[in-house]
């Protein structure tokens, strides 16, 4: 479970409460490998033609490609070789996501993602830096695809989990993946006094809690006890210079919590003076944002509307012409 994979679920659970067809066609599929380097991700190995003879099947009234990989990669040479519109999203900044585990240059990425996007009718994207982004590197068609908070679940009163009880004040809140691309050690390195708690669990868990011993690792949290750790914490810590967006930004927002990140696309998107402070000095960001008010940052986050972003997807999907049977193909890689 990841941002991405938490948007698409969501959407589509929005969607069929709407009273739409959505049909997924995702890695569970096939047969499939783990991703390198990332191998909770399933790589799907279809046989050639596979994907295409499900949407054939399917017959949609739109297909949305979700993201760059195995499947998509097949959906979008069915419908480029049948002439069918089809609409694609840029959920995550690949190229310097790759440059991190790779140690290449982001440009040598950068040419996959412009010939991957650039038929689709439109390019849904989250934030107003990454649209700057995309287009600084040939990308058009852009379309403004919101994100949004389960405001049931993450709420300032969900109560903090009692490892909380004895950490010393104030305490700096990371949840997310432990992977390299997250940045974690430009947190847990900082030198700002309190406690440095990580929820969340990844490939870099072992090699970081060894490096830090000092820090607290929670491991993996969901529901009211995630939401039990945003409002039990102090300051949440976004350090990651390679999100679009960043669901947990919002989230911690919502259970009142103040973010301090770097002042890049996603943080410099979502965060305002009231709800948080941003630097290129981490400690600093953590300094400043620790005097938000709860009530401002709560406020803010709850204007995060699960269905005011799906009304947006919504509006961005292509039609196939001539109309198909009512249904909608999402193809995840």
């Amino acid at each position: 479970m990841n941002g991405v994979v938490r948007t698409l679920s969501t959407t589509r659970d929005v969607l069929r409460g709407w009273g739409h067809r959505v049909d997924i066609v995702s890695p569970d599929q096939f047969l499939s490998i783990p991703c390198p380097t990332y191998p909770e991700i399933r790589l799907a190995l279809a046989m050639p033609g596979a994907v295409g003879r499900q949407l054939a099947r399917l017959a949609p009234d739109a297909i949305h490609i979700a993201t760059e990989g195995p499947l998509g990669f097949a959906a979008r040479r069915f419908c480029l070789a049948r002439g069918i519109p089809f609409t694609t999203a840029y959920h995550t900044q690949f190229p310097e996501y790759l440059a991190r585990r790779t140690g290449l240059s982001p440009r040598l990425f950068w040419r996959y993602i412009r010939w991957f996007h650039r038929p689709a009718e439109r390019v849904m994207v989250a934030t107003q830096s990454i649209r700057d982004d995309l287009r600084a590197h040939g990308i058009a068609n852009l379309h403004h695809w919101g994100r949004g908070v389960d405001l049931a679940c993450f709420t300032p009163d969900a109560p903090p989990p009692p490892e909380f009880d004895v950490l010393p004040r104030p305490i700096q809140l990371y949840v997310g993946r432990v992977a390299v691309e997250k940045n974690l050690e430009a947190f847990l390195s900082g030198a700002y006094p309190g406690s440095k708690v990580v929820v969340g669990d990844g490939p870099a868990m072992e090699q970081l809690t060894a490096a830090f011993p000092e820090a607290h690792f929670l491991g993996r949290r969901s529901g009211r006890e995630l939401a039990g750790c945003y409002a039990g914490a102090d300051v949440f810590v976004f350090p990651s210079k390679t999100d679009t967006f960043g669901l947990v930004l919002i989230e911690a927002l919502a259970c009142g919590t103040p973010v301090a990140g770097f002042p890049v696309p996603g943080p410099k998107d979502i965060v305002t003076e009231k709800t948080g402070a941003l630097s290129e000095n981490l400690d600093r960001a953590i300094a400043a944002a620790v005097f938000c008010e709860a009530r401002d940052c709560a406020d803010y986050g709850a204007s995060f509307s699960w269905e005011a972003a799906t009304r947006q997807f919504l509006s961005g999907l292509e039609k196939v012409e001539p109309e198909g049977v009512g249904a909608m193909a999402l193809a995840p890689a």
